[in-house]
């Protein structure tokens, strides 16, 4: 349920013109220097009592969400020998589960580089759309599949200091330029060159399921398709609840996911050119059925365990210990989830998107779920902390 895009700095490089040469040669144009390094956000060690509710938290359903991120390579070199002693556990011992995190990992309150500890935690959700294999005169918005003139590059390849950066455009001759933007899509009328996976027929549905990133389409026989995020255009998220707010079309407690619903319903002729405002657009690929829907690590996420954050700043695979409330509520929810999980709009260091599960009662508490939280992340004792990023 990926969903990165590109920074701006990068498009107005591109914009100007500006292309990295090697040392030796000229630049290709007056290039802006780059900017001054911003203060990091930080780890400060915690002891575990300070941590709220950590004390009455269950653990063992996050050993469980813990384990099923140890399939990633590249978290099983960084935590092998938790992966290894996290396997062998019982099942439901809650106690075992418990001894297993304290003696395993060290806790660490994460800070904002402007020195803030509280952030904001949203929610998502995997939605069930109606929809069908052929295009009808009912089901006409397509739900698209890779591109083929799409290009992505890993800037990390070539600069490290760059990762979790990625440039993506459409080659014109030998010049990278921006990929298409979703107005320039949706002019297609459904006749943009990419391969269509499926037809729905609520182009607000279809505006959500880019939005959370994965979800399953039900079909006339009963079948269901489920799809997860395969790339995007490259073009920054802009949140179309904030541009109807700036608009005067919705107060800011309006801009939930169902206040969106019912202002597209009521403005059906508008809605488009609203969504025109966020450029951003995802494009999918077909997973298997069974199973839930797979996160940024390429393992199923676990519905109330699993959590998108900005991987800048927590390392996906780890555990995070999340104090918040529920949706619209002074009910804590003080839980070990898992960061299994990326997000275009997911961006900071003290911020989390909390995955609810799949299907209607899944989205009503996603759509409503904006709350103050602090988070810990929990790190091998004695192993090298990530470096966080400006």
């Amino acid at each position: 349920m990926s969903r990165l895009f590109l920074p701006s700095l990068v498009w107005f490089l591109l914009a100007a013109g500006c292309v990295q040469l090697p040392p030796s040669a000229p630049p290709a144009c007056p290039c802006p220097a780059p900017p001054t390094p911003a203060p990091a956000a930080r780890y400060d060690a915690v002891d575990y009592a300070s941590l709220p509710g950590w004390s009455a938290a269950p653990l063992a359903a996050s050993v469980r969400a813990f384990v099923s991120g140890c399939t990633r390579p590249s978290i099983a070199a960084a935590m092998q020998a938790e992966c290894a002693a996290a396997r062998s556990l019982p099942a439901g011992d809650e106690s075992a589960a418990r001894s297993f995190f304290e003696k395993s990992f060290a806790a660490y309150a994460v800070v904002a580089a402007d020195g803030a500890v509280e952030g904001t935690v949203t929610g998502y959700y995997e939605p069930v759309l109606e929809g069908r294999r052929k295009r009808s005169t009912r089901f006409m918005q397509p739900v698209y599949g890779l591109p083929e003139d799409l290009v992505v590059v890993d800037l990390a390849e070539q600069y490290p200091e760059l990762r979790g950066m990625r440039l993506r455009g459409r080659l014109n001759g030998r010049r990278l330029q921006p990929y298409y933007s979703r107005g320039e899509i949706a002019s297609r009328n459904g006749a943009f060159a990419a391969p269509v996976i499926a037809w729905v027929a609520d182009p607000v549905e279809l505006f959500f399921l880019q939005i959370q990133g994965s979800g399953q389409i039900q079909l006339e026989s009963g079948e269901r398709i489920r799809v997860g995020f395969a790339e995007q255009n490259g073009h920054p998220y802009r949140s179309l609840g904030r541009h109807l707010i700036e608009r005067g079309e919705l107060s800011l407690e309006q801009a939930s996911m169902q206040g969106i619903k019912a202002w597209a319903a009521a403005n059906p002729a508008r809605f488009q050119e609203a969504l025109n405002h966020n450029a951003s657009y995802v494009f999918f690929r077909e997973l298997p059925a069974g199973g839930g829907p797979i996160g940024a690590l390429g393992t199923p996420l676990d519905a109330g365990y699993s959590i998108a954050v900005d991987p800048r700043y927590i390392p996906l695979g780890a555990p995070v210990f999340l104090a918040t409330t529920y949706p619209l509520s002074p009910q804590p929810l003080e839980r070990l989830v898992m960061a299994q999980d990326t997000g275009g709009a997911i961006r900071g260091a003290v911020r989390a998107d909390f995955f609810w599960g799949s299907g209607a009662q899944a989205g009503t508490l996603a759509g409503r779920m904006r709350q103050p939280a602090r988070i810990w992340v929990l790190w091998p004792h004695g192993a090298p902390l990530p470096r966080p990023l400006p």
